[in-house]
């Protein structure tokens, strides 16, 4: 469907085709600029009033006094940035302490950390304290060294971006503000340079600004006229001395003021004389300029964000978890201690047996009991817990890493998990948020299909065949051999006039290099359909100031160019009026077919025809353009000449002038036909974008393009479909104040919580199409505080008294709207954000993550993308075609989109189960092990004595039970790939957080308790009044310590083993194993040698042989094994019987899944003859060359006799591979 655009004059609603970079101005500013608009300057190149100043080839200017800046304490450094970009979190200094912060935010650390200072207390400690400084240490050290090879990582490929550009052999970090550099063709801009010169006519520069806006066409800049004229040889550049003044850096992408003092001259600089950080020089073969903003000052940096530290939602619970148990370890504890008190005071103090010479009071043994009890029971939180966990997290980012399956061999970039730390998160994720260009798309145009003269071509399935055109181009494929045909026999005359239009309605300049011709196209679009012309008979060869040469199917014809009618987004639409050989004056128009259709003349042929056509196109989402003609009689030529004249030289509202003469000749207009062009998606985008649906990922796309491309995109990737209603922006606007203004009308002004009412009532589907401009809009940004000035000073609006007008009167009006405003995009299946800027993308992740407390991800490929990718919980780059700025900041990086589901899907997937399978199952060997102590605790007195042996104790984390649940963390997987990929709803736990929780922590935690108790208290029933084979009762300490402690390590291995869905040869091992080495170690550490070397260490002498020989006591190890297990065999026996999970069910049709053949793709959801939406039109260029055509200074001379040409002809690299 599509809607008008309101008139920006009649209408306070924004300009959708504005990209609104508003982010930098203040107050002060707004005022400022209502103050100059009531005062018009008089002088053009008057100074700005800004501190910025830059002294050409004059390094310690900059280091000056006056440009100074406190920067710590009273240390000052110098205001203006170097060129260096910091990729990397730590350096030399700021290592240790910094690394140390970021883990002492741990919980864990920092309560071991406590209780190491506890144990140097000798009257508390019943352990040692090196038995906690060492794993401590060994805790820290390890995450140490993982987070500073991560950092190391990232500073290389820092470092290597640095060197992309050279001048003088000097990387782009030694380049400094004042330095005048030579930049070659293709290279990439490494600072905001102002251009001085160039080997270009007038010193024009061609530039793509894809990283910085998303745009792919090229864009021309301009040195200043008076350096072009002086600054062409290397003597003049190193003698230039100017002076630039210029306003202070800012994020303003379409903003520069400037002003070079030079020679007592002053002339006046804007953004046409800037080439930014980020964009590309194409097309130009050399350009020198002046450095005036460099690194973080330049305006991609400061539209880049900050550097985040990201923590999982995993990471998060798990510190809250720690709390818990350390609150239920002090009540514990507490408890033990008020216990010992009283014991002692009624017990201890009157047994004879147990004085230990010292007369404490019962109150204080109490005392320093509890504090014993805290170093007994510190198990309860291991320290071995967060090095598990980072082990868990490497070996998961390497199989990222190693995964074929998303190496892209074409360019041979594999996969790459640029952190360790959040692949548990990719198993999570609610809301994505994707950049466009060079990530959904390709960023090639394809001319696809065309309709002439009521006839549609390019539906068959045979290949034209070129070979007879020796300038086609070999990429080139058109599926329909009939329509060459039709024009090798020129007797279709409409089909002549269809390709010769598109041979000379454009803005498309050539120039000759070693005999070929070169294209500079200022869209892909248009690139494309010279291209077409071109492989179809119709070259165009040249054009001057004011003529173009084809070549017609072999002959060459010169036309005379009377005027260039350039589009523009209002216009929707470009003309050109020719005059030809023969005298005959004639305009073509190309352009949207809503814009045309209204233009054409009542007898114009095929209208009906060729609106079926377009309307087919639009189902297969593809670009349509419509071409049309009309003849000019001398004398109504010649009356319009005069208006356009007199448009084209008027003082004010030149733009609106000229357009309005435009209307007067682009009237009763013939129809021709219609062009359709595919903007290429990546491979796998529709189908990605609707597997990652179904597993209730919303996709919301962000891009900088314009709103018709963009919806068409939408199309084209299945996000949007027929059966949607789409709304825009202003319909949003209207919504949002129609419910704040309900909400005021309340009795207590909507400010008391109740439930939410929907914003769409219907079943349908809906989506939301909102511009930069909009966005501004409805979250009330500073742009609109610009234009409520503007227009209160016009008298068109009153001032914001009364607050009735729909817009929020206070901070949290402001705030409900912009909650209003997330959560109706949220109600919605597609959300599409254009010309949106890269701090918008950012702000609009930051409201989703605020209001929706959602996790989120962001993939992009371009420097416009940074800021939302730094701002999302997960960033994800795309190498692509518009350098590796993204990747440079991204979490994980890949070469196509399509390689999103498997990281979600499969690795997130597997990620976050084998995490949250690995910490409950921690928590519950840790608590079984730990709360031994507590019920032993009932017989000892409560005197803080532990059940197990030293050693026991010691090793238990680290040898006895560690490997398995490692492993599980691994390798573990419920499902292999491919049904993950064919279940997408097995995703769904992951994104409730239902794996572990608070829900399963306590799980954990009784489980925990009631194998505890069995431990405990079997082993304590069985040793009652029992007597051994050889008549000595084994009911000593010693075997029973020996006796819980193998009936522990049993119960732990093999309940991993009942929670093992993968097993491999590497799991058997690892839990007999570990039986096995505890068997080992056992045996080893209690025999009688190791006693003599170590009489004080190891005084458990040839306990477990003596007991472990005694029958009874296998059995009561049998017995506490097997009353433990049962009961969680049988749970888990009628959970996936009674109430099987989504997985469960998977699992239990795994092997007939397993043998199914691949699932078939399921036919495109565009078919001919569903409903079409009324336009297609999405050309993705705004105002092209004509101003530059017309003026003549993109000519160098005008072509005298052309040699011949060469074989073929070949497009720039901007129009083949942008």
């Amino acid at each position: 469907m599509s809607r008008p655009r309101a008139d920006s004059l009649d209408s306070l609603g924004p300009d959708d085709e504005v990209v609104p970079y508003s982010d930098d101005e203040t107050d002060d500013e707004l005022e400022q600029d209502e103050d100059e608009e009531e005062v018009q300057p008089t002088v053009p190149a008057a100074e700005p009033e800004a501190g910025w100043q830059v002294k050409v080839n004059d390094r310690d200017f900059c280091k000056l006094p006056e440009f100074k800046k406190k920067s710590f304490l009273c240390f000052k450094k110098s205001k203006y940035s170097g060129n260096a970009i910091k990729t990397y979190k730590y350096n030399v200094l700021t290592f240790l302490p910094l690394n140390l912060y970021e883990q002492f935010k741990r919980a864990a650390n920092l309560y071991f950390l406590a209780l190491l200072i506890l144990q140097i207390i000798p009257q508390i400690s019943t352990l040692p304290w090196y038995t906690t400084l060492v794993p401590l240490v060994l805790v820290l050290g390890i995450t140490a060294v993982k987070d500073l090879i991560d950092d190391l990582v990232r500073n290389c490929a820092g470092f290597l971006l640095s060197m992309r550009v050279k001048f003088q052999e000097a990387k782009w970090m030694d380049i400094q503000v004042g330095d005048v550099v030579r930049l070659k063709k293709n290279d990439f801009i490494p600072a905001d340079i102002l251009l001085l010169s160039s080997t270009e006519p007038n010193s024009l520069c061609y530039v793509e600004t894809a990283e910085l806006d998303g745009e792919t066409n090229l864009k021309f800049k301009m040195g200043p006229k008076v350096t072009h004229e002086r600054l062409q040889e290397e003597s003049q550049l190193a003698a230039f001395d100017a002076m630039i003044l210029c306003e202070e850096p800012n994020n303003r992408l379409d903003k520069f003021t400037g002003t070079m003092k030079w020679r007592r001259e002053m002339y006046p600089l804007d953004l046409d004389n800037m080439l930014l950080r980020g964009c590309k020089l194409r097309n130009t073969e050399e350009c020198r300029g002046l450095v005036i903003f460099a690194g973080a000052d330049t305006k991609i940096m400061r539209n880049g964000g900050k550097t985040r530290f990201k923590r999982t939602k995993i990471d998060f619970l798990m510190n809250y978890m720690v709390y818990t148990i350390f609150v239920v370890l002090v009540l514990v504890c507490a408890g033990l201690a008020i216990g010992h008190s009283f014991w002692y005071q009624e017990i201890g103090s009157l047994a004879w047996y147990l004085y230990d010479g010292k007369s404490d009071t019962a109150s204080y043994r109490g005392f320093l009991s509890f504090w014993g009890y805290i170093i007994v029971l510190n198990t309860m939180v291991p320290i071995s817990l967060y090095v598990s966990v980072e082990v868990i997290r490497l070996g998961q980012s390497k199989f990222i890493n190693w995964d074929l399956q998303m190496y892209y061999a074409e360019k041979d970039t594999p996969a790459k998990a640029r952190t360790t730390t959040l692949n548990e998160q990719l198993g999570q994720i609610e809301y994505i948020f994707s950049d466009k260009t060079g990530t959904l798309t390709q960023n090639i145009m394809a001319f696809k299909k065309c309709t002439i003269g009521g006839r549609t071509y390019g539906k068959s399935l045979s290949l034209a065949d070129f070979s007879w055109n020796k300038y086609a181009d070999r990429k080139f494929q058109f599926y329909d051999g009939h329509l060459i045909s039709c024009i090798c026999s020129k007797k279709d005359a409409e089909m002549m006039e269809f390709f010769k239009l598109l041979s000379l309605c454009h803005t498309v300049m050539v120039e000759q290099k070693d005999g070929e011709l070169v294209y500079q196209a200022a869209s892909p679009d248009e690139g494309a359909l010279v291209t077409a012309a071109r492989c179809f008979g119709f070259v165009f060869l040249s054009r001057t100031q004011d003529s173009i040469t084809v070549s017609e199917m072999g002959t060459e014809n010169t036309y005379e160019m009377l005027a260039l009618l350039d589009f523009n987004s209002d216009r929707k639409r470009m003309s050109i009026i020719l005059r030809f050989p023969d005298g005959r004056i004639r305009l073509y128009c190309k352009g949207a077919d809503t814009v045309i259709y209204q233009r054409l003349n009542p007898s114009s042929k095929h209208k009906e025809t060729t609106q079926h056509a377009l309307d087919g196109f639009a189902n297969e989402t593809l670009r349509t353009l419509c071409l049309c003609y009309k003849d000019i009689s001398a004398a109504d030529y010649n009356s319009w000449a005069q208006k356009h004249k007199e448009a084209s030289v008027a003082m004010s509202n030149r733009e609106q002038a000229l357009d309005s003469v435009y209307e007067l000749i682009e009237t009763n207009l013939m129809l021709i036909g219609a062009t359709a062009i595919e903007d290429k998606l990546q491979d796998g985008v529709p189908e990605t974008i609707a597997k990652l649906a179904k597993a209730d990922i919303k996709i919301w796309v962000l891009t900088g393009d314009k709103k018709e491309t963009a919806e068409n995109i939408g199309y084209s990737c299945e996000l949007l479909t027929d059966d949607m209603q789409i709304y825009y922006g202003e319909d949003v606007n209207e919504k949002l104040s129609g419910r704040m203004m309900r909400r005021r009308n309340e009795p207590d002004g909507g400010r008391n919580k109740k439930a939410k009412e929907p914003f769409f009532t219907g079943d349908g589907k809906n989506a939301l199409i909102i511009t930069g401009g909009w966005l501004n809009e409805i979250l009330c940004e500073k742009k609109k505080k610009r234009r409520r000035l503007r227009l209160r000073r016009l008298g068109k609006r009153p001032r914001p008294t009364n607050p009735q007008d729909g817009q929020p009167a206070d901070d949290w009006e402001k705030e409900l709207r912009q909650k209003d405003f997330v959560d109706m995009a949220c109600e919605c299946s597609a959300v599409i954000c254009c010309r949106v800027t890269p701090k918008q993308k950012a702000n609009v992740v930051s409201l989703v993550k605020r209001y929706k407390n959602a996790v989120t991800l962001s993939i992009g490929d371009g420097a416009n993308d940074v800021n939302m990718i730094k701002t999302a919980d997960i960033g994800v780059g795309i190498s692509g075609q518009e350098g590796m700025q993204a990747v440079m900041s991204s979490d994980y990086a890949f070469a196509q989109f399509r390689y999103l589901q498997r990281l979600l899907l499969v690795h997130g997937r597997w990620s976050y189960i084998r995490m949250c399978k690995f910490l409950r199952f921690f928590f519950y060997k840790n608590f079984a092990f730990t709360l031994v102590h507590f019920w032993y605790s009932f017989f000892n007195g409560y005197s803080a004595q532990v059940a197990y042996e030293d050693w026991f104790i010691t090793l238990y984390n680290v040898l006895y039970s560690s490997l398995p649940v490692l492993l599980v963390g691994l390798l573990d997987q419920d499902v292999n790939d491919t049904l993950s990929l064919r279940f997408p709803k097995l995703y769904l736990p992951g994104q409730k957080g239902a794996l572990f929780n608070y829900r399963n922590f306590f799980i954990s935690l009784f489980h925990g308790i009631f194998t505890s108790l069995i431990i405990f208290f079997i082993p304590y029933g069985a040793f009652l009044q029992t007597m051994g084979q050889d008549g000595e009762a084994p009911s000593d300490y010693q075997s029973f310590a020996v006796v819980t402690a193998s009936s522990l390590i049993m119960i732990v291995n093999l309940q991993i083993s009942l929670d093992t869905s993968y097993w491999t040869f590497v799991n058997c091992f690892a839990v007999l194993g570990s039986i096995a080495i505890y068997f080992g170690v056992m045996f080893d550490i209690q025999s009688a040698g190791i006693h003599v070397l170590f009489p004080s260490a190891f005084t458990f002498t040839g306990v477990a042989s003596n007991s472990l020989r005694q029958p009874y006591l296998w059995l009561t190890i049998i017995l506490t094994v097997g009353i433990s297990l049962l009961p969680v065999i049988c749970i888990q026996f009628l959970c996936k019987t009674i109430w099987p999970t989504e997985g469960d069910k998977v699992q239990r049709h795994k092997k007939k899944y397993e043998l199914e053949e691949e699932v078939k793709k399921k036919p495109p959801a565009f078919q001919r003859g569903g409903r079409s939406r009324r336009s297609a039109y999405a050309f993705s260029h705004s105002r092209g060359y004509a101003d530059l055509i017309a003026s003549g200074r993109s000519i160098r001379q005008k072509p005298r006799a052309r040699p011949e040409l060469r074989d073929s002809i070949r497009e720039a690299p901007q129009a083949e591979n942008i």
